[in-house]
């Protein structure tokens, strides 16, 4: 074997697990991004569902001033309100998520080619992959929107109250307008994620930083860009809280009647309600996110 051979052999791609990692350590990797993504900027993810589900009046102060408002009303801990269930299904649904995106680019994308730019590949792995975890997600992040506006509940009680009251189907009622949504998400998440990483670290080298700035950019982008099909999700997901007071609201239960109710309380502004806070909170939350996913890689691969 010669010289560059011996170097082709000891090359390590960080764009994906080693052919020889095992299910259980994509598993692994994808849980622990997840969790991480969701529980770090949870605070933020809560004022952005409460901007989002506030009367036409309510949204207009400043984030710090609302945070303030809420911690001395409620409490400190107001805002970490339905935490548990976002991680109890963050750690599966990542699991799936990434898993379902490695298989996909192993089985789209040959071996040779993985150095390569290939976009609409990258960009097909993360479809399948947010098809396959919000599936299991949405149910989750329904209790989880009813919490942060009713903080009273456990996620036991708010998980009864929704199916006594609305039926199981109530826990899907927002699937159609989250696949609609985090697809592109997703698409140009992976695609903006790898293309900025071949920019900034050609070699592939494993650098958290340079991992944590490209997941920066991919997150902030991608928050702008779905955030009206996220205040869509919204209305949806809290129609059945006793918080939500207006009628039209009430009866959203299809992406159409929420649509329409936004607009005919709110406005076309009302489709950018909680773009700051959605920022805010994607932007790291998606940094660290890759970069929890590359060191778990980084971790399981057994070259390392």
């Amino acid at each position: 074997m010669n010289t560059s051979e011996v170097i082709r052999a000891e090359e390590i791609d960080y764009e994906s697990l080693p052919a020889n990692a095992s299910l259980a350590s994509q598993l692994m990797a994808g849980a622990f991004a997840g969790i991480m993504e969701h529980s770090v900027m949870f605070p933020i993810d809560a004022l952005k569902t409460r901007i989002q589900s506030a009367s036409s009046g309510a949204a207009t102060s400043g984030l710090l001033s609302q945070i303030s408002k809420i911690s001395t009303a409620e409490g400190s801990l107001a805002l970490w309100k339905g935490v548990q269930s976002v991680i109890l299904g963050a750690g599966p649904a990542h699991a799936i998520y990434f898993a379902t995106y490695e298989f996909s680019k192993s089985r789209l994308i040959d071996p040779e080619d993985y150095q390569t730019h290939q976009p609409f590949k990258t960009a097909v792995s993360g479809t399948f992959a947010t098809i396959a975890a919000d599936a299991l997600m949405n149910p989750f992040d329904t209790i989880k929107q009813r919490m942060q506006l009713d903080t009273s509940s456990t996620m036991m009680n708010v998980a009864r109250q929704i199916y006594q009251r609305e039926g199981f189907s109530a826990f899907y009622y927002s699937y159609p307008t989250t696949i609609a949504m985090n697809i592109p998400f997703a698409a140009f998440n992976f695609v903006i994620y790898e293309s900025s990483a071949k920019f900034f670290n050609p070699t592939n080298d494993y650098n958290p930083l340079i991992h944590c700035l490209c997941g920066g950019i991919s997150g902030a982008t991608c928050a702008a860009i779905t955030t009206p099909l996220d205040c869509i999700k919204t209305v949806l997901q809290v129609r059945g809280s006793e918080t939500v007071s207006l009628e039209v609201f009430k009866a959203a239960d299809s992406f159409t009647k929420a649509t329409k109710a936004i607009f005919k309380i709110r406005g076309w502004r009302g489709f950018w309600r909680g773009l700051k806070p959605r920022i805010i909170a994607n932007m790291p939350a998606t940094a660290i996110s890759w970069t929890a996913y590359e060191c778990a890689k980084h971790f399981f691969n057994p070259s390392n």
